[in-house]
């Protein structure tokens, strides 16, 4: 008999292990379960240095994060325990973020934490624990499909749907976690933080990159990686160098304000080349991207990656996780993987995530995804915008 989990056994009978953020959401997964009998272990991860970020608001896995778990498992009466993941957090998520905006990049660190630290490590230690699952406040659902798998799917709250953050999920950690939000709204959870009687009914939500206590992500990378904040040249789309700037770690694909120079008509950034440390702008035409290279593919559709894909896979991709999925193909290329997009797509910034969906809108189901390696435009606008000259004044 399956209980409301989908596993079997009762519930008392049955450990979860509940991932507690010292948000409302994880909270509220606690909560709801210890409501409804489980055997629920509260665990809180203290993932940096915590100290600079205890008092500012939006943070996550900081010192007040950790009291108000506390406070919650306590509220609740469930065991509760903070694990130390410092060093393997710097070494998975902070250095990777590092890296990767010092190549050019715009990574999303949110996604290498899930995938490296949540969902490797803090799986591991809710096994070791003898849980029949991990469950985390997620807004995301999972369902069983005919051969006893489970399959990955948008959140019922498409505003809270955090799809695009967990496209990393192998299909053996879907089978071992539980999303019980997924079918919630947010003021239906904050709602039952309510009932519970929970201090962090009304808490602020965290902010995406938790780690930054000042807010100025360029900050960390000039410390870790300051070969990131050295000067360079902005160029145009024909190598003409229109103006100065001081670390290309100040830019993403996309950009068009604070680049300090003037022009007859906006400029946007159109890519980074890293090695030559120059930012390179253009028209906002030049921005709209048709083919997209990948790397580090995660496949949890049916069968096997090849056999799925075959002459070509039509699906659903989303480049950034603030837009809607859009008609695209995936085909294999070149050793490895590309998606055409039916209509183009402006700003495609590599080091994001390009995750499938088998259809644009409702619950859809995750099929996968891979990162943003590079991407290129069928048309010739850049080379035609490239020949007639954009900027009248360098540097404003």
């Amino acid at each position: 008999m399956l209980n409301s989990l989908d596993l079997q056994g009762r519930p008392q009978d049955t450990r979860i292990v509940v991932a507690m953020s010292g948000g409302v959401d994880s909270s509220v997964t606690a909560a709801l379960l210890k409501s409804e009998g489980y055997d629920v272990v509260g665990i809180t991860l203290q993932l940096y240095d915590h100290g600079a970020a205890t008092h500012r608001k939006g943070a996550c896995c900081a010192g007040q994060d950790i009291h108000d778990a506390r406070n919650v498992a306590e509220r609740i009466g469930i065991p509760h325990y903070v694990l130390d993941y410092e060093n393997r957090f710097r070494e998975s998520v902070i250095d990777n973020f590092a890296d990767s905006y010092a190549s050019g990049e715009t990574p999303v660190p949110c996604i290498e934490c899930n995938r490296s630290i949540k969902f490797r490590d803090l799986l591991a230690t809710a096994r070791e624990l003898g849980a029949a699952a991990l469950a985390t406040g997620h807004y995301v659902a999972s369902r069983r499909l005919p051969d006893g798998s489970r399959a990955l799917v948008c959140a019922a709250d498409a505003d809270r749907d955090q799809s695009y953050f967990l496209f990393a999920t192998t299909r053996e950690q879907l089978d071992f976690l539980r999303f019980p939000l997924g079918d919630m709204t947010k003021p239906q959870a904050r709602e039952l933080a309510r009932r519970f009687g929970l201090d962090v009914a009304d808490k602020q939500d965290s902010q995406d990159i938790c780690f930054v206590p000042t807010g100025r992500y360029t900050d960390i990378i000039g410390r870790l990686r300051p070969n990131a904040v050295e000067p360079g040249d902005i160029v145009d789309l024909g190598g003409r160098v229109i103006g100065k700037h001081q670390g290309i770690v100040h830019f993403t694909v996309g950009q068009r304000r604070g680049l300090g120079i003037a022009s007859s008509a906006p400029l946007y950034v159109v890519r980074l080349d890293a090695g030559s440390r120059r930012v390179v702008v253009g028209p906002r035409e030049a921005l709209r991207m048709d083919r997209i290279q990948l790397r580090d593919i995660n496949w949890i559709g049916d069968g096997a990656l090849d056999a799925a894909v075959g002459d070509g896979l039509e699906l659903f991709v989303r480049v950034r996780s603030t837009r809607a999925p859009q008609p695209a193909w995936l085909r294999a290329a070149d050793g490895g993987y590309e998606v055409e997009l039916v209509a183009g797509e402006e700003g495609v910034s590599p080091g994001q995530a390009c995750v499938f969906y088998d259809a644009s809108s409702g619950q859809a189901r995750v099929l996968g995804g891979g990162f943003i390696k590079s991407a290129t435009s069928r048309g010739a606008v850049r080379e035609a915008a490239a020949s007639r000259p954009l900027v009248e004044a360098v540097r404003g």
